[in-house]
Order: C-alpha cells, then structure tokens, then sequence
C-alpha cells in the first residue's frame, strides 16, 4: 500500500557564513541512493576545493533508508544533525549536502553540530517542497444523457479528473484517494440509478504542493 510523503520539489540553495566559515546548503530530490550518490559526487567535485562537504540523505516511503556523513568533520557533529532535521520535518527521497569553507576560527562540537543543523534547517525551510500523495484512478463509463449530472457532481465535490475519452459513450477518468473510492461508486450508483460501468485502475502518487 502506498503512503504519502513529503520531499524536495527541485534543488535548492543556501548560504551561510558562520565565525567566518562559509556554509553552503544543497536541498534536492532524489529517487534512489544510487541517484544520492551521483548527486553527491557531483557536489563534491563542484566544490572540491571546500574543507568539507558533509551529506544526510532519507531514500523511499514504505521502508526508508538513511546515511550521513561528516565528510573529516568530527565524528556526529555534521552529517548527523542534518539527518535529524530531515527526519524531523518528516522527509524523504532527499539529499542534504552542507558544504563547509573553514574561515580560520573553530566552532567545535557543540558548535559544528547546531551550525550544520541549522544550515540544513534554513534550506529545508525555504526550498519548495511537494507532498506525494496516492490517489486511485477510478474510469467510469456513462451515456451522454448523464454526462452534465456527473460532471456537476465532480465539480461539487472537487475531484480530481484527466482527460475524458468521447467515443459512442462518455468515459471519465477519476482520480480519488484509495479510501475514498468505494463512497464515491456508492455516490454515482445513487446518482445514476446505477446506469453506469466503472474499473478500478492504477493506485499510484500525485505531486501536490505543500
């Protein structure tokens, strides 16, 4: 069964400078850890010449994989932090890479762990972020007849539709959350005497803003 998550909608960016030290923030949606890793690696060569590139990453819905890095950072003072606030704010399918240009005064541990933490707070906190929510798609067949019934009653109750397909009947694809679905056939057999075929289609997730 599908659950809805939370993730990045696009890469995001942020900079902050602390004592001096410049910290960059990386905010981006990643689908698998093979695609964090390429994503990683990439950042890492972008800004090879930074002290430190330090990373958390939170990968799937059902069963969630995670890692972080402190990438020469003491140990839990970087990678572990960002992690935290990922599974704070509740996200998935997402990489967070802290980019670090040491200024010349350390911060030490306590200091490192709440600026990487705040750093990936701040970018968490402005990028744009997208629920993916499942819905059903729900294809109902009916005659012309009903045709203007049925439409007014999907614009009443706001439901998600795609394109219909017009051929010698009418058949209009519907989107419903899966716990819906049953209710709503309930709605269109009293709506339409029953004069109408449905199929059950496909459950899968939806991008919705935030």
């Amino acid at each position: 069964m599908l659950i809805p998550y939370t993730a990045p909608a696009e890469l995001y960016r942020q900079d902050m400078e602390i004592k001096k030290s410049i910290f960059i923030t990386h905010i981006l949606p990643v689908n698998s850890e093979e695609e964090a890793q390429q994503a990683l690696a990439d950042l890492r060569k972008k800004y090879k010449d930074a002290t430190h590139n330090c990373y958390a990453w939170r990968i799937n819905a059902e069963r969630i994989l995670e890692k972080s890095g402190d990438d020469g950072e003491p140990q839990g003072t970087a990678g572990h932090p960002m992690l935290h606030v990922l599974q704070m704010r509740n996200l998935t399918n997402v990489l967070a890479v802290v980019t670090r240009y040491f200024g010349g005064i350390k911060l030490g541990a306590g200091g490192l762990i709440r600026a990487y933490g705040h750093a990936a707070m701040l970018g968490i906190e402005a990028a744009t972020r997208i629920e993916m929510t499942p819905f059903t798609a729900l294809h109902v067949t009916i005659g012309y007849d009903l045709l203007a019934t049925v439409e007014h009653w999907i614009r009443q109750q706001e439901i998600r539709t795609e394109e219909a397909d017009y051929a010698e009947r009418v058949t209009l694809h519907l989107l419903l959350p899966p716990e819906e679905v049953e209710a709503r056939l309930t709605e269109l057999r009293d709506l339409t005497s029953a004069n109408f075929q449905a199929e059950r289609g496909e459950t899968r997730r939806i991008a919705l803003p935030c």
